[in-house]
């Protein structure tokens, strides 16, 4: 991104209805190498105080038109090289906006291979096509008699009809009017068809919805274009994107057909060949690559935001946790952390055998608890995750020790991971997997970012969506996360800082490597010496970077180092230290801003280091809180219809959200049981982990299915 051609800008600002300045100042600060994080705190003045979302919209929409414009050179090359580009072609490839109509240009210069067209012009047909596509009432075989050659196989009058009515459907299906109106019909008009392939119909089961279905392109949402493309990949279901075929020949005999003779009859056959043979075919695959890429950024965007409320789900922070990985026959593996998430005893608990294992395993808990002064208590939500809460409730209560129990998706991920290996060498995947859960209570998104997002847990159809698409997205949200958290240099692991804006894996390896050498950083200054950490990477990363116990105040804080005199200088008018305008309302209400105001640094930027001063260094997560599922439903046999119960959204997806009522099976509450009002979006209704009340509607156990509502439960009608 070296630069911003005029015609980019305007397109982009008209496009996502911003400033030509602001899209300019966006595409300058990439090109030197800005990060979105960076852009959107630091640089609000260039930007108009752009928010990330847009940023990253202007990022992506200059990624295409990048790809817009390496596409139009070798289109240019293509046609010059084969003797096509004049100056009005030259100009039509220039000008084109989308990849679409770009290819419309060149599709008849475009090298191809041999066609039945290709074929009845190397027979010298052309000439007659052409006569017969102009419709001015010749007798098309008087004029094919005069092709007739047994030595190019053109033995009687049909044979030459035949070429020439080949010639002309190409000379359609090449139209790149014809193909803009074929692609808007398909888009408007377009329905889905889904039908169960010949033979399937017991092993595309699960698919039963779709045995024969049909909705509007244009409306078909997400999961379900998702869904049927997966049960067509699986060679399950048959698919078909088309509109009616009398509504594209329709707009083709428009365009095409201007006479009522025999030569036009001739041009009304190569029409619907041309449409049944080549248009047909080409405008649907356009249309699924489109339905399809819609149906990914739908997906994608429900992904991304879920796993945001993940990633900033509330920490505990930092205390003493004993981490539990549950299991029955297995044991329960035990971790005990200290308060900065280091390992500091690790055992095997069998809870759930004997009376007499589980006596032993009740008194080794009480004394792991004192011996670390145990001040939580995490248990992973999975295999006997309900039960081994239900057993360590009692003696937490003895000791006031909290119980959380934690979502473990993933946990198995991270335990097998080269991550987890290098961490703890010796010790056994199911031990990891405890550590990782106490973590996740300590600090979610720290120990998050330590696994593949696609594994937490929390998509819609991850593994059917552009891998690339979804990777970027993904990042983006994980970037976004820890720079809105901000990171301890001196306690983060290299996978956390690695996401620091600005840095990436190796300058994260080459911090911690620095700072395990040779102590904590005890100032932003110092990570200076860092190797290879130069004056772009502290320009971008150092605001994010948290340094708790450095002798500058503002090292602990958002406050960006390029930003200090300016507070420095707010001090000084007051007559007082920095420390004391961070911990005096008093004087910072006094602060007139406008007085440092100048060309590079603007009000928006004032008003957030005045916040930041209030509270520096604030964590913009919620507290965590202690939740309990209903006592005596451990199991989904113990369901039934018409319970009220507590429960956690684990998930949230177009068509409804998934909540955890603590039966090892989310049940779904659908879009139109969230709520007593009309839902559009069940992201305006609930969020990720949040807590909420239930009401079971039916439980399905041969399909281990629940069905769950949020509304109010309607009042008891009166007996008569």
């Amino acid at each position: 991104m070296d630069g911003l051609n005029l015609t980019h800008r305007t397109l982009i600002s008209g496009e996502l209805d911003l400033t030509e300045a602001q899209v300019a100042a966006v595409a300058g600060l990439l090109s030197q190498g800005a990060t979105i994080p960076f852009m959107a705190r630091y640089r609000k003045e260039a930007t108009g105080s752009m928010d990330e979302v847009a940023i990253a919209a202007v990022r992506d929409r200059l990624i295409q038109l990048e790809e817009l414009d390496a596409r139009k050179a070798s289109v240019l090359k293509s046609l010059e090289q084969n003797k096509h580009l004049n100056d009005d072609l030259q100009s039509q490839v220039l000008a084109a906006q989308t990849l679409a109509v770009l290819e419309d240009i060149y599709l008849p210069y475009r090298p191809k291979r041999r066609t039945r067209a290709m074929i009845a012009r190397e027979k010298g047909l052309e000439p007659l096509a052409l006569r017969i596509f102009e419709q001015k009432g010749i007798d098309p075989e008087s004029a094919a008699a005069a092709y007739l050659d047994p030595e190019k196989k053109i033995a009687v009058v049909e044979d030459a009809l035949s070429g020439a009515r080949d010639i002309i459907a190409e000379m359609i299906h090449e139209n790149a009017e014809a193909r803009a109106r074929l692609r808007r019909l398909f888009a408007g008009k377009g329905m889905l068809r889904s039908k169960v392939a010949s033979g399937k119909e017991t092993a595309a089961v699960k698919y039963l919805n779709y045995f024969d279905w049909q909705e509007p392109v244009a409306r078909a949402p997400s999961h379900r274009v998702l869904a049927m493309r997966r049960g067509e990949s699986e060679d399950l279901l048959n698919l078909r994107f088309a509109p009616a075929p009398e509504a594209a020949i329709d707009i083709l005999e428009d365009l095409f057909l201007t006479g009522r003779n025999e030569d036009s009859r001739q041009v009304q056959l190569a029409i619907a060949d041309g449409y049944k043979r080549l248009l047909a075919q080409s405008m649907e695959t356009e249309l699924r690559l489109d339905v399809k890429e819609r149906a990914d950024g739908e997906a994608i965007r429900i992904f991304a935001k879920n796993l945001r409320q993940l990633l900033l789900a509330p920490p505990l922070g930092p205390k003493r946790v004993l981490g539990v990985d549950p299991g029955f026959r297995t044991g329960c593996k035990i971790a005990c952390l200290d308060r900065q998430g280091k390992l500091l005893h690790h055992d095997i608990l069998y809870l759930h055998m004997s009376a007499e294992k589980t006596a032993l395993a009740e008194k080794k808990m009480r004394d792991l608890c004192d011996r670390f002064a145990m001040e939580a208590i995490a248990v992973g939500n999975g295999t006997a995750g309900r039960e081994t809460e239900s057993f360590m409730r009692p003696l937490a209560a003895a000791g006031k020790i909290p119980v959380f129990l934690v979502n473990e998706s993933g946990a198995s991920v991270y335990s097998a991971s080269e991550i987890a290996r290098q961490e703890f060498p010796e010790l056994d995947v199911t031990v990891r997997g405890a550590v990782s859960i106490a973590r996740r209570l300590m600090d979610p998104l720290a120990e998050l970012v330590k696994i593949d997002p696609k594994a937490i847990g929390v998509g819609q159809y991850q593994h059917d969506v552009d891998p690339s698409a979804l990777k970027q997205a993904l990042d983006d949200v994980v970037v976004s996360c820890v720079n809105a958290v901000g990171v301890d240099v001196n306690r983060a692991s290299a996978q956390l800082l690695s996401y620091v804006s600005g840095l990436g894996p190796q300058l994260a390896r080459n911090i911690v490597a620095y700072r395990d050498e040779n102590g904590p950083f005890d100032s932003r200054e110092a990570l200076k010496k860092v190797p290879r950490l130069g004056p772009k990477a502290f320009e971008q990363s150092a605001g994010f970077l948290r340094i708790t116990t450095a002798r500058h105040p503002l090292d602990a804080s958002a406050v960006h180092p390029e930003s200090y005199h300016l507070v420095e200088a707010m001090a000084r008018d007051a007559g007082c230290s920095v420390a004391d305008l961070m911990s005096d309302a008093g004087l910072r209400a006094k602060i007139a801003l406008p007085r440092y105001v100048s060309q590079q640094v603007g009000l928006p930027t004032l008003n957030d280091i005045v916040a930041e001063l209030a509270k520096p260094g604030r964590d913009p997560r919620e507290t965590v809180e202690v939740f309990t599922f209903a006592e005596g439903v451990e199991k989904i046999t113990d369901l039934a219809a018409g319970m009220r119960l507590p429960g956690i959204v684990t998930n949230i997806t177009a068509f409804g959200a998934f909540v955890d009522v603590g039966v090892h099976q989310d049940g779904l509450v659908h879009i139109s049981e969230l709520s007593d009002r009309y839902v559009k979006d069940p992201n305006h209704v609930v969020k990720l982990q949040q807590k909420v009340m239930v009401i079971v509607l039916g439980v399905d156990l041969g399909r281990r299915r629940i069905t769950l509502s949020m509304k109010t439960p309607a009042a008891k009608s009166p007996e008569l």
